[in-house]
Formats: structure tokens, C-alpha cells, sequence
């Protein structure tokens, strides 16, 4: 979606502050910004958005990291600038990056044909067997992927009426909508895949000839991510981790999945306005469109990503072109790369752009909405929400909140010193534990890039509290003397060490421990930083050492979920005497199953009220837990 007020040079919009309720605010607030604060809550107020983050830079320097309202749709988790966001097309930008990056190493050229004989993808092993009709498809190069000028315009209807008991999208031509429908007529399972999205368009055949038009296509940068893919031999995202992200510090970016219980850490939940469809994976169930509904998985490199705001704009800064942060791109791709096309002067290579010479991006998922934005007198910001509005009042809000940033800009006469883009690149690592005995264990680890670090312990299981940015917690070795960062995580050390003896644990205990790198001097403003991703974890047993890491990846499933009341648990791994509990939002644990074994196992938890609840699943050693929604009325 391309927004007027960007296009515009320098147009700003002043709002003036209501009495309306304040949304709760959190991170580093700055006095300097304070009206800042006031305009977002407003804004938040009047479209009623759960909750947002929101991070802006000016002249490289991240001067503003706030967050408002609620993470979680039950309204017990405030939102934190640490917290993720799908940021659905804000994924084009970042995509077309890693191909100008590619293109710098001489590995593609943007002339570079895609299909048939000499094609960069003439040897894919999904794509290469597609029986073309539409000779023009030989034509497409990577610019033309790049600017939406490959010849599909998703505008013209392609999908058949409604027949049950699949009730497809009537309107328009974007595979993305229509996952049951393609999964059906490319004979592929479900949930379908990007290949199969993408064969479907090469089997219809273009829409007007490569180049000479401009059609906004998802399509089209899924083949960017397949070419991608072919090139490195890498998968999409694992390149952009390895080579865009990793050098800058960014470990918080990861493609999304798809359902309730596979959110990963951290990330908000999505307050969903358009109703419920019939679930992506082929169940049968009406499921919410943001969870299950939509096929988040197969978006990857058009708008698969999930982000923190900081992170979005530590990238924006490694290719804004300005010299306060150095570029991860030569400023001659970057030229090349914000160069509008020949078929839409504000559109150019992933990025919508204007004469002002301001870059920017929108994306919007149902449950989701974002925008980030590079402008030519040294400001970026990023914006995400938990929210899609449609409706009557669409127009009126993304008028809104394009001018948002503007606004704040406007409402702020001078801005904070600090860089609060300055949290530690490498987080410590290698956590070991020594001298067990049934009351301590020196806890020791290789420090990171930061000027400190936090050691926090917990006996109940894995610590999912996080310090704040800003907040300093006093440590003390003696467990449960420290700072609670909530639910008993205590700070057992902070300071600038690598190892520490912990006291007062219990015998036969099993203790979970994580640390976090933090940076704290001047150019903080003596604040303190975290580094939050990538942070070692692992458990201890008092008397017997057992150390280990927390298990990785998806290791069970609940399904379904949203579900009525019966659901079940699959495990990846034999379940061997575990026990299972239901714990409320509040961590009360309201039902207990024992002695559970196998990998799959039924629970039924019709007789609590609707809402929020976590499946905790405790299994040799390790503690899981997988959030769930109960609604009877589904």
C-alpha cells in the first residue's frame, strides 16, 4: 500500500492532544518527547489498537523506543519495545536488499532472466517442470520482479465463484488469498507452499507484457525468495540472518508461523477484525484469519517477517545513505535500489519512494499493520500494531497513521542525546555450571561484546521474563535475594565478570538460568541496554549436574486451537510419565494431568471459563509451554 503524506516533501501534521484515556506506556520515556507519547496514545485510543511499538531515529541515533497498550488480546501483558510484530509487505524492502546485496557480489544482475532455458531458475526443482504457455514469461527479469512489472496485476479476477464446501475469494488474482483453492488445483497438501503459488501464475500466464506496466505483485517476490534460495543454496531466511542481519547485531527477525500455539518469544498476539475462515492446514474448521486463516508461512519473502521496531530501523540506518551509520550497501546500489521505475514514479526496487527523496514502506495483514520509513532530513521510524482496521474507517486511519511519525516529529522541539540503538551485537554464551553441590553451583560463561551482563535464576522452570531497557536490577548471588524480573526469576549477578557462585538453592532441584549482555556508559546515557535474542539458557540440578539446553524448535503441538474445549496434545518426542498442566493468564495452575505417556494425549477443558490459557507440558527435564484460546462460541 503506497500513502500520500510520504509523496508529499516535508508535509507535516500536528494533531492536537485530546482528553482521551492515555494507552499504558512503556520503554525509555523521554521528557524531550513527551507530547510524542500523548499523540500515539490518542491515536491508539480513538482506533482502538490494542497495542504498538514504535522506534525513531534522527541522524542515526535511536532517540525514541516506546511501546503502548497490550500485547496479549486477554490484556494482562503490557507491550514492551521488545516485543515482535508481524510486519507483513515491510518483508519487500528487506528482500529487496539482500538482492542488491547479492547483485554487489556479482551473483545476479538485475537484466538477469528468471524463467526457462539460461534462466536463473531454470533448474529449480519445484518450478523448472511448469508447462508455460505465456511465452511473454520468458521475458521477466529480476528488475521487473523487483518493481511490480512482471506482467501478473492481481486486480483481474482469476478465482472461480464459491462452491462449498470451499468457499474461495471472489475477488482478484493473489494466489496468497487463496490457499485452499490453490492447494486443490496444484494438487499439493496443505498448507500450500510459495512453489505452488507461484506454478499457479506461471500456468495462467501474464496479465500484460514484462516491463511496460506497474501491478503490485506478492508473487513476484516470492520468486525473489526463490532466487534467493537457488543462488546461496541457502534457505531465504537463513540468508538474510547470515548475510544482511547478523553483521548488524539483528537476531529478532524471523519468518512467523502460522497458528496461535507456535508464536515465538515474545511476539504479540493479533487482534483480528475479519471475522474467520476456513482454516489454511484443510481441517474443515473456521478458524480466525490471523491464526490459521491465512497461510503466514508461504509469505516468507513478501511478507513473511516478524520484527522488533528497533530492529527495523537498525536496518533502515545500514541503508539510509547517510554517513551516521555505516552502510551495509554502496551508495551506488542503494542509488540503484531507490531509483524510481519507469512505470510508477513512486515506486522503485521494494520501496515506495517520492521527489523529497523520503523512502518508506506499508504493510498490512489481517491483525496486523506497519510502516517503516527512511525521509531525506535524517529521520527513520518503524511502527508496528496488533491491528488491521477495515471498514468505513480505513481511509481515516491510514491517514492517521502515515502522519503519525510527522506529527511527532512536529510536537518535538528538541531531541534526547543518547543512541538507544547501542544494546550489545553479541550476547554472551557457552553457560556451564561446576562445583554442583546440593546447595550452590558456580554458574560460569564466555562474555559477549557488552560492558555487562545479567545472570538470571529461576526454580519453577525456563526464565521468560526479560529486563527492560532503561531499568537497572541489583543482583545477589544468594538466590531469591535479587531483583524479580516476575514469576521468581531472580537476578543472581550483574556486573562485568564471567562467572558466579549461586547460593541458597534447594537440594535435588532442578534451577533454569539465562543471561543477558547489556551495555551501559555515556553514550547510553548511562542507560542500560539489553540484548534479549540469542540468550543463553540452560537448567541445573542441585547435587547432580544435568545440564542442558532448553529444547529448540517446535516440540508439540495443540490442536485445534482456538478450541471449544477438547483438544489434543501431539509430541514430537515420547511423552514418559509427564505432567500436564492448564495455567489461567494469571500462571494458576487450574487442571493437572499425571503420568502421561506416548505422543499424543486428550484434554478436555470444557468446564473453564473461555479465554486465554497455557498447556504446560513438563517432560524429562524440560518445561514447554504452548499458549491456547478457548471460545465456546466458535
Amino acid at each position: 500500500m503506497v500513502l500520500s503524506t510520504l509523496r508529499l516533501p516535508f508535509l507535516l501534521f500536528l494533531l492536537v492532544l485530546t482528553n482521551s484515556p492515555s494507552w499504558a506506556q512503556t520503554g525509555i520515556p523521554s521528557p524531550q518527547m513527551a507530547a510524542c507519547d500523548g499523540l500515539v496514545s490518542d491515536f491508539l485510543s480513538t482506533y482502538n489498537i490494542p497495542g504498538a511499538t514504535f522506534a525513531m531515529t534522527k541522524n542515526g541515533k535511536l532517540v525514541y523506543l516506546r511501546a503502548f497498550g497490550q500485547a496479549d488480546l486477554a490484556g494482562t501483558e503490557p507491550t514492551q519495545p521488545y516485543h515482535r510484530f508481524r510486519i507483513a509487505s515491510l518483508s519487500k524492502p528487506i528482500t529487496s536488499v539482500a538482492i542488491m546485496k547479492l547483485r554487489e557480489e556479482g551473483q545476479v544482475s538485475l537484466d538477469d532472466q528468471v524463467f526457462g532455458p539460461g534462466g536463473l531458475l531454470e533448474n529449480h526443482p519445484d518450478l523448472s517442470g511448469v508447462a508455460i504457455s505465456d511465452a511473454r514469461i520468458y521475458d521477466i527479469t529480476v528488475q521487473q520482479l523487483l518493481e511490480h512489472s512482471a506482467g501478473w496485476n492481481r486486480t483481474i479476477s482469476c478465482f472461480p465463484a464459491p462452491t462449498p464446501p470451499y468457499p474461495w475469494q471472489q475477488w482478484g488474482c493473489d494466489p496468497i488469498d487463496a490457499p485452499l483453492y490453490l492447494s486443490q488445483v496444484t494438487n499439493t497438501a496443505n498448507p500450500v507452499s510459495e512453489e505452488a503459488l507461484i506454478r499457479f501464475l506461471l500456468e495462467k500466464g501474464l496479465d500484460f507484457d514484462p516491463g511496460t506496466a506497474y501491478a503490485y505483485s506478492n508473487i513476484g517476490y516470492l520468486i525473489l525468495g526463490e532466487i534467493i534460495e537457488t543462488i546461496t543454496g541457502l534457505s531465504y531466511e537463513q540468508y538474510v540472518q547470515d548475510h544482511i542481519l547478523a553483521g548488524l547485531g539483528i537476531c529478532d527477525m524471523h519468518l512467523g508461523k502460522n497458528l496461535f500455539s507456535e508464536q515465538l518469544e515474545r511476539e504479540s498476539e493479533y487482534l483480528g477484525d475479519w471475522g474467520t475462515k476456513l482454516s489454511c492446514y484443510g481441517t474443515g474448521e473456521n478458524v480466525p484469519w490471523e491464526y490459521g486463516g491465512m497461510n503466514v508461512e508461504a509469505m516468507d519473502a513478501h511478507g513473511g517477517w516478524i520484527a522488533t521496531a528497533r530492529d527495523l530501523v537498525r536496518l533502515l540506518v545500514a541503508v539510509d545513505k547517510f554517513n551516521t551509520k555505516p552502510d551495509i550497501l554502496t551508495a551506488a546500489s542503494i542509488n540503484t535500489m531507490i531509483a524510481p521505475s519507469a512505470n510508477d514514479p513512486y515506486y522503485a526496487k521494494g520501496w515506495s519512494v517520492n521527489p523529497a527523496n523520503n523512502w518508506w514502506h506499508t504493510g498490512l495483514l489481517p491483525g496486523s499493520t506497519s510502516i517503516m520509513a527512511r525521509t531525506s532530513n535524517g529521520y527513520t521510524w518503524a511502527l508496528l500494531l496488533n491491528r488491521a482496521i477495515t471498514g468505513p474507517q480505513s481511509n481515516n486511519f491510514w491517514s492517521a497513521f502515515d502522519g503519525l511519525p510527522w506529527n511527532c516529529i512536529a510536537s518535538t522541539s528538541s531531541f534526547p542525546a543518547y543512541d538507544l540503538l547501542l544494546a550489545p551485537d553479541q550476547n554472551a554464551a557457552d553457560l556451564a555450571f561446576s562445583a554442583v553441590t546440593d546447595q550452590s553451583a558456580t554458574v560460569s560463561w564466555t562474555n559477549g561484546d557488552g560492558s555487562h551482563r545479567l545472570l538470571v535464576a529461576r526454580a519453577l522452570g525456563p526464565v521468560d521474563h526479560f529486563p527492560l531497557d532503561g531499568t537497572a536490577y541489583p543482583g545477589n548471588a544468594s538466590f531469591g535475594s535479587g531483583s524479580d524480573l516476575g514469576d521468581s526469576s531472580y537476578v543472581v549477578y550483574n556486573g562485568s565478570g564471567n562467572s558466579i557462585t549461586v547460593t541458597n538453592l534447594d537440594p535435588d532441584k532442578q534451577y533454569y538460568f539465562r543471561l543477558f549482555e547489556f551495555n551501559q556508559n555515556n553514550a547510553t546515557g548511562n542507560l542500560p541496554l539489553y540484548k534479549l535474542c540469542n540468550s543463553e539458557h540452560k537448567n541445573v540440578q542441585t547435587t547432580q549436574v544435568t545440564a542442558m539446553h532448553e529444547p529448540n524448535g517446535q516440540i508439540h503441538r495443540v490442536f485445534p486451537n482456538p478450541t471449544t474445549g477438547n483438544l489434543t496434545l501431539s509430541a514430537l518426542h515420547e511423552l514418559h510419565d509427564a505432567e500436564i498442566n492448564l495455567l489461567n493468564p494469571l500462571g494458576k495452575n487450574v487442571q493437572r494431568w499425571t503420568g502421561v505417556n506416548g505422543r499424543t494425549y486428550d484434554l478436555h477443558i470444557s468446564d473453564h471459563p473461555d479465554g486465554m490459557y497455557l498447556v504446560e507440558v513438563i517432560n524429562r527435564g524440560y518445561i514447554a509451554k504452548i499458549k491456547i484460546l478457548k471460545s465456546s462460541g466458535m
